[in-house]
């Protein structure tokens, strides 16, 4: 039986002790490694007293050093696609990532940002790009859009050109040639959209653009992409020009999660020193999560910016449907969620539902109140009241106040993800949970229940990220009581930024025979 302490915000209030025991502590710090060990030794071996399920074996068996140094490697090469609105490049790219990772609608404009996925082509890692679309003499948000797009070409190593099989060339595709001889970077002319022979007839117009022989594929059926892999991996260097190095197992992956126009883009940007993300005055600019590594606090991140969500999943349509899919795919490849909430607004149900979706997907968290420098005296009087009966449950999550306009305070958010991740991967031995629980259990003892007071026969924390504890009972521990529990816990091995799960396994004696 497993239930997980901190989600289940309508049981029963947390058990308050008579009196609390401030020497808990102390007491602990008496207790020796090995007098800790000899007592969980102990409290193991009466287990087999108790009738244990299968799957008790993979919980009590673990390995409890599991951490390895990672060297640095250098980044893979990059592989951008662009092109003009609508041709079918987000749909390419799917098919390149065998994924349904990039939004994909029946209307142009829904790829806006630069957009980064691992891939792989016959044993070739790369990154793969998807752009906007491209147009020329654009204004506003389109502007910013095709200037996204020209970013991705320069720090690409390899560039795939994608224009409409069954239209031809255009001004604008012309348009983008011109841009690309400017970058001279290594470009395959792709004709989207080829689904059969009869529409060859204008795949070998597009000769007279001067890049070479055109690559006919279907992005939607897959016909010919792996012509064009094969072309594409050939033409790539062995590592990317402008990548850098990374670990091994990757920079730490942040999401940044919020309701739309809340400042995640413009806290990318100013985290990356560029207009990495496309900002504009209207909600929901930013539809695909867009990665970026981001230099801060000495170290390299993986940012993720995230689609705003705006409703509960089931009232979304559309592309804003698969935006939200992608953002919750998105925190489940995070190890941290930053979420963004505006000062300026009062903390919403909204709000309180985006961080529930963090905690619920066990990622680490850091709760970031924007616009900081923009708000009076009684404002934050406000606030505070609101954060006080809103956001009681996570009061575990570091607090960081910054503007992501000016950048004010940036340089907290390094330090309270650090904290978090720590929290998130740290392991409590054996030996030290169940002298906690020992002395703790024995200055505040179960209450006594119809009669019967369950008793917690051994703990264990069969894993992290997040820190998972199972105790196995003798009968079942109350909600508030659990609660209790989860607190000390917190208090006492410190899990600032970080959920915590805690579980039950009620066991039976085993029958004399």
């Amino acid at each position: 039986m497993a239930n997980n302490a901190e989600n289940n915000s309508s049981d029963s209030p947390e058990y308050i002790p008579a009196v609390e025991d401030d020497r808990l502590a102390e007491r602990l710090a008496s207790i020796t490694e090995e007098e800790a060990e000899a007592r969980a030794a102990a409290l193991r071996a009466g287990l087999s007293d108790y009738e244990l399920a299968e799957e008790d074996a993979a919980v009590l068996e673990f390995d409890e050093d599991d951490e390895d140094y990672e060297p640095y490697v250098a980044a893979p090469p990059a592989l951008a696609v662009i092109g003009r609105p609508n041709v079918g490049k987000s749909t390419l790219v799917n098919r390149i990532t065998r994924s349904k990772e990039a939004v994909v609608e029946d209307v142009p404009g829904v790829t806006r940002d630069r957009v980064s996925y691992d891939a792989e082509w016959n044993g070739k890692d790369f990154t793969l790009v998807d752009t906007g679309g491209w147009e020329q003499d654009a204004r506003g948000m389109h502007k910013r859009v095709a200037e996204q797009a020209e970013m991705a070409v320069d720090e690409a190593d390899v560039v795939i050109f994608v224009v409409d099989g069954l239209v031809g060339a255009t001004a604008v595709d012309e348009a983008v040639v011109r841009m690309l001889r400017r970058k001279k970077k290594p470009v395959l002319l792709v004709a989207n959209k080829v689904d059969a022979p009869s529409h060859m007839s204008e795949v070998y117009g597009l000769w007279n653009l001067g890049l070479g022989e055109p690559y006919p594929v279907s992005a939607l059926h897959g016909t010919g992409t792996g012509d064009l892999l094969d072309a594409a991996v050939k033409a790539m260097p062995e590592f990317a020009e402008h990548g850098g190095m990374i670990p091994t197992g990757g920079p730490r992956r942040v999401a940044l999660v919020g309701r739309p126009n809340v400042g995640k883009s413009s806290l990318l940007n100013k985290l990356a020193g560029s207009e990495r993300v496309v900002v504009d005055s209207v909600a929901g600019t930013t539809m695909d999560p867009v990665d970026e590594f981001i230099e801060l606090g000495g170290q390299t991140w993986r940012f993720v910016d995230t689609a705003g969500i705006r409703r509960r999943q089931h009232m979304a349509s559309g592309s804003e449907y698969y935006a939200m899919l992608r953002t919750q795919r998105a925190l489940d490849k995070a190890e941290v969620a930053v979420v963004l909430l505006s000062v300026e607004e009062p903390v919403s149900e909204q709000d309180v539902r985006i961080i529930q979706m963090a905690v619920d997907s066990g990622r680490a968290l850091v709760v970031a109140y924007n616009k900081w420098d923009l708000m009076d005296e009684e404002r934050r009087y406000y606030l505070e009241r609101e954060v006080t009966r809103d956001l009681a449950h996570i009061a575990w999550a570091p607090r960081v106040n910054i503007s992501a306009l000016t950048g004010w305070h940036k340089d907290k958010l390094a330090p309270a993800l650090d904290t978090a991740l720590t929290s998130w991967g740290r392991r409590i031995s054996t030996g030290r949970l169940n002298a906690f629980l020992g002395e703790l259990v024995a200055a505040h003892p179960h209450p006594v229940r119809g009669g019967k007071q369950p008793r917690i026969l051994f703990a264990t924390q069969p894993s992290t990220k997040p820190p998972r504890f199972v105790l196995f009972t003798t009968g079942f521990l109350d909600p508030g009581y659990r609660r209790y529990i989860t607190r000390r816990l917190r208090e006492t091995f410190d899990f600032t930024g970080s959920p915590i799960e805690v579980s039950m396994r009620v066991r039976e004696k085993r029958k004399r025979k």
